[in-house]
């Protein structure tokens, strides 16, 4: 059966790589041009969406804070430790979708992307059931962790409100792979743009004109994650009818495949997001730490609005790289990689030049307090060389899960970050006393660390190999589809 399913396939123009060979004459300045417009398509959404998103954790803080200071730092504690936690590996498992949908498409399979969607909300789904009793629990959790009692007993009632937020989640990250990796995902812009329009209308609403407190803004931020979730599903059955075939049952069938790929994609993107919570925790417990820990916080959520370009690009990346080793092209996906990297090297190279410049007064945006302002200054090199280094290995990691290489990447982080930078950030930080200072060296040492294997792995890749491996998953996919078209045509 495996062998029909693979023997049609390959004469099929988009296995080969439908005009792969005419689109290589071109000269290197129509390929770059060409290459651009389609990874801006996918990059420009995604970073406008993911500001959008951010924002709305913005707005939120904005209004909890003026219903009064427990209700906000129960809010930042849930949001900071137990949302931070899911979201790193919802997220890391939805990649998989992206490596999937985007060889799929790649190859011109668009039957079988509904189903992998479906597959990915099933396993999604199931893993967000294990992970509920922590918010059920959460006070009990947050106490024996040594928070202050009545924060974490706020935090409990915040954290019921969020198990509406992990379950929109599922919905949100499934769907923008799914749409992106059909450059659909001009879609999820306009969605977040209205939902933070609503967002910040509903929070001033419930909380500032109805007075419901705590409550009416995590109605407001409940409703912000699923409006979004709702215009996607709509556009997904009416607007997608190559990729989109309705439900099916084959969602149910073959699932230790996309669980294995999903687990590998959770780990490797949970140890990155957790990687700057360890950091954070350790900042805590250095001399003067409430300087530290203000100015370490500053500098990351500056750091995370820059991230919030470089992981455009690294969703431009995977589903570029995804796309053109779907359709059997390796020149392709390495052309794709080039002109991914270079681009938001480039624009960190900028932010670089900026931050460096800027030094403390960035700060004053935060706080008027300037021993914590000074403390920023000192650390501002170190925060636009965090830029620069940010600005390549998003990109490289989007190239893994475009390739499908989570497991390893996952090694990768693992290595990179908690054998190689947190000991390093403990040693500078703490033996030799340069506190804050010390933990940031170790976190960008850590990072450059990961960054250079990553680019040792792309580099040493053999792509036509991996042209073969995307090819093969495609065919073993398209053995079942046939399996099941043989067995309702023998079976009316």
């Amino acid at each position: 059966m495996e062998n029909e399913a693979k023997e049609k396939l390959l004469q099929k123009p988009s296995i080969l790589g439908e005009n792969v060979y005419e689109e290589e004459e071109d000269s290197l300045k129509k390929r770059a041009w060409k290459e651009s417009k389609k990874m801006w398509l996918i990059a420009a959404p995604a970073i406008f969406s993911r500001f959008a998103t951010f924002g709305i954790t913005v707005v939120n803080q904005i209004f909890i804070g003026h219903t009064g200071s427990t209700e906000l730092a129960a809010y930042a504690l849930v949001m900071t430790v137990l949302v931070r936690f899911v979201t790193g590996v919802l997220l890391g498992m939805a990649s998989a979708l992206e490596t999937l949908c985007g060889q799929a498409y790649g190859a011109k399979q668009y039957n079988m992307m509904g189903v992998y969607l479906q597959r990915s909300w099933i396993v999604l789904f199931l893993t967000t059931l294990l992970i509920v009793p922590i918010y059920i629990f959460a006070t009990p959790i947050l106490v024996a962790l040594g928070q202050d009692e009545s924060i974490a007993q706020e935090a409990g009632k915040v954290s019921f409100w969020c198990i509406g937020i992990i379950l929109a989640f599922i919905v949100s990250f499934t769907c923008q792979m799914f749409l992106q990796a059909q450059s659909k995902n001009m879609i999820i812009a306009y969605l977040s743009a209205a939902s933070v329009c609503i967002h910040v209308f509903m929070s001033w609403l419930l909380t500032v004109k109805f007075n419901f407190g705590l409550s009416g803004a995590m109605t407001s931020t409940i409703l912000a994650y699923w409006l979004p979730n709702l215009g996607q599903l709509i556009f997904i059955t009416h607007k997608c009818p190559e990729t989109w075939k309705g439900f099916s049952f084959l969602a149910f069938k073959d699932l230790w495949p996309v669980v294995k790929l999903s687990l590998s994609s959770g780990a490797m993107l949970c140890l990155e997001i957790w990687y700057t919570t360890v950091l954070i925790l350790l900042t805590g417990n250095m001399k003067d730490a409430k300087v530290a820990i203000a100015a370490l916080s500053i500098c990351l959520n500056i750091n995370g609005w820059e991230m919030m370009i470089a992981l455009g690009f690294y969703a431009a990346a995977s589903v570029r790289v995804a796309n053109e080793l779907g359709r059997g092209s390796s020149k392709g996906a390495k052309f794709a990689i080039v002109i991914s990297v270079l681009t938001s090297f480039a624009i960190g190279f900028v932010l670089f030049l900026v931050f460096l410049f800027l030094r403390k007064r960035l700060a004053y945006l935060f706080t008027p307090d300037p021993d914590v302002a000074d403390a920023v200054g000192d650390l501002s090199t170190l925060l636009a060389i965090s830029m620069l280094l940010n600005s390549v290995q998003p990109v490289l990691s989007g190239v893994a899960i475009g390739a499908g290489w989570q497991s390893i990447v996952a090694y990768v982080n693992l290595a990179c970050y908690y054998v190689v930078g947190i000991p390093v950030g403990v040693v500078i930080g703490i033996f030799f006393r340069l506190q804050v200072k010390g933990v940031w060296i170790g976190m960008l040492f850590g990072i450059f660390v990961q960054t250079v294997m990553l680019i040792i792995i792309t580099f040493k890749t053999d792509w036509d190999k991996q042209v073969e491996i995307a090819r093969n998953r495609v065919i073993k996919w398209a053995a079942v589809k046939t399996k099941e078209s043989n067995s309702s045509t023998t079976n009316p």
